[in-house]
């Protein structure tokens, strides 16, 4: 028999997909939240399904409360992790033209300000609980009462949750994406120049770099710190990478650079622009991070 329900259940997956995906800083975790959400709405005997006033938002529910659970055992699974670890980034799919086969709409991460690297990188220094009410009142507008029966606390309490979680946010003015993208290329343009003076005033001098191998790839484990430094370093990188070609890229809604050796992207950079200067570089190499690109 047809699941009368299908269609509105099957229309929630990009919902649910955005919603892991900020939770988790990972898309392909986020992709398994989704499939076990719906293995559990279809593990529900056909009469609990129809008694279902919303499916939506039973989805959601089930949905977030995955991701708390697989929230609180991140902790020991970063642990095991080797190196940084860096959110996934994830690539606006209308800049790679000529894709074999065109995205299916309901796969992709709508990108805005709530996907930006420093974004989701502030997102993981909050506890399990701060991140879902946060994410769920600010971002998806979740009224508190429906937050507290998600994470199974009061809505006084949640009220409080997330506004311990936006005090952490990152509150002055941010520059525009054009401005981003004047100073990613000014960058890109140093870099290849081997520039080391217009790198250092590009940088922030208390810029910070990170790398996300995972053990993978070769990468420098441990932050660098400052701007003299981490022109220096990518001065050293410029002189081994030879063949490597850099582009500008979307990354997580924002302008970016991605190096391609041989056809095949095998690093994803990600910036942080305040008064026209970079203060962070996020550099992603771990190949298993690299799979929503490499897919295209």
């Amino acid at each position: 028999m047809t699941d009368p329900q299908l269609g509105a259940v099957i229309s929630e997956r990009r919902q649910l997909i955005n919603l892991a995906y900020r939770l988790l800083g990972s898309l392909a975790e986020a992709e398994d939240v989704v499939q076990e959400t719906y293995a559990r709405w279809y593990a529900l005997p056909e009469r609990q399904r129809e008694d279902v006033a919303n499916p939506g938002a039973w989805l959601t529910t089930v949905a977030s409360r995955i991701c708390l659970d697989l929230l609180g055992s991140a902790r020991a699974r970063r642990e095991r992790y080797v190196g940084e670890w860096i959110p996934e980034p994830v690539p606006d799919r209308s800049e790679w033209v000529g894709s074999p086969t065109p995205p299916d709409p309901a796969d992709r991460v709508t990108l805005d300000e709530s996907i930006g690297m420093a974004f989701l990188v502030v997102l993981d220094s909050m506890t399990p609980a701060e991140r879902v009410a946060f994410v769920l009142h600010d971002v998806f507008r979740y009224s508190f009462a429906e937050v507290a029966e998600i994470v199974g606390r009061t809505p006084a309490a949640c009220r409080q949750l997330a506004s311990s979680a936006r005090r952490r946010i990152h509150t002055s003015r941010t520059p525009t994406t054009a401005e981003r993208a004047d100073v990613v290329k000014d960058f890109k343009q140093a870099w290849e120049s081997s520039d080391i003076e217009a790198l250092i005033t590009l940088l922030d001098p208390g810029a910070i770099a990170t790398a996300d191998s995972g053990g993978l790839a070769l990468a420098f484990r441990a932050p660098i710190i400052g701007g003299l430094e981490i022109a220096s370093a990518w001065m050293r990188l410029a002189a081994r990478v030879g063949d490597i070609t850099l582009l500008e890229r979307t990354v997580n809604g924002q302008p970016g650079l991605v190096a391609e050796l041989d056809g095949t992207i095998v690093s994803v950079y990600a910036f942080d622009i305040a008064d026209n200067r970079i203060t962070r570089i996020w550099v992603i190499r771990n190949p298993d991070k690299l799979r929503p690109w490499t897919a295209n």
